[in-house]
């Protein structure tokens, strides 16, 4: 193994667990994710959060603090933290799962936290979504409950480019209650197919024939050219 892959690999699992640092942290501020840019001289660590006040802290506090946890505990060399809102909260499974799971252990239940999420997503024009509950429900037997919406892929090429998916925890006296939400993104899937409205074919028809006439018009100039030639 060459010393700079050792040193991506290195980067890659220190980046996973300040990950799951600010997850531990700020689930309450509806944390979605990191991008750390390494520099010459600096540590770039961007932040996305449903409620990013909440990890400023008045006065930049907890934003002090963080740069010294990621200096001291992490080894970022000068860290520059930038916090910013998610664009759209509703399309973003971490920040949906973290808030299901926050009603949960806020004595909403499950069920209706559940469907007023699924709608809320789908509304917000999701392909799909998938929301499933585990744990000890409504009896000290644990079980899941899933529900579901639109198109979820599972598997291919559009799982990689549409699907976002997180895993949160509520924690209740009676136990630990597992969430995951998996959200299709809006997009066109590799099997989208759409059927061209009758105006559309014409449209295309009459382009593809004018397209041929130039064409033919153009060989019968050359054609003559070369006759003439000869």
């Amino acid at each position: 193994m060459g010393r700079i892959t050792r040193l991506f690999l290195e980067w890659g699992l220190l980046d996973a667990k300040i990950d799951e640092y600010l997850a531990q942290n700020f689930y309450s501020a509806g944390y979605s994710r990191v991008n750390i840019i390494r520099t010459g001289l600096e540590t770039r660590v961007h932040i996305f959060a449903e409620r990013p006040a909440l990890i400023i802290g008045r006065g930049g506090s907890t934003i002090r603090r963080l740069q010294e946890t990621f200096q001291k505990v992490f080894g970022l060399e000068n860290p520059r933290i930038q916090v910013s809102p998610v664009e759209d909260p509703e399309l973003d499974a971490r920040v949906q799962a973290f808030r299901i799971a926050r009603a949960i252990e806020a004595g909403y239940h499950f069920r209706r936290v559940a469907f007023a999420a699924l709608n809320r997503i789908m509304s917000s024009g999701a392909l799909g979504v998938e929301i499933k509950i585990s744990g000890k429900l409504t009896s000290e037997r644990a079980r899941f409950e899933k529900y579901r919406a639109g198109k979820v892929y599972k598997a291919g090429h559009n799982v990689d480019e549409l699907v976002d998916r997180a895993v949160a925890h509520a924690l209740l006296p009676k136990g630990v209650i597992g969430v995951e939400v998996i959200i299709a993104k809006p997009g066109k899937p590799g099997d989208y197919i759409r059927i061209k409205d009758p105006e559309e074919v014409a449209d295309i028809v009459k382009e593809i024939r004018e397209r041929l006439a130039e064409e033919r018009g153009e060989e019968a100039k050359e054609e003559v050219s070369e006759s003439a030639q000869a």
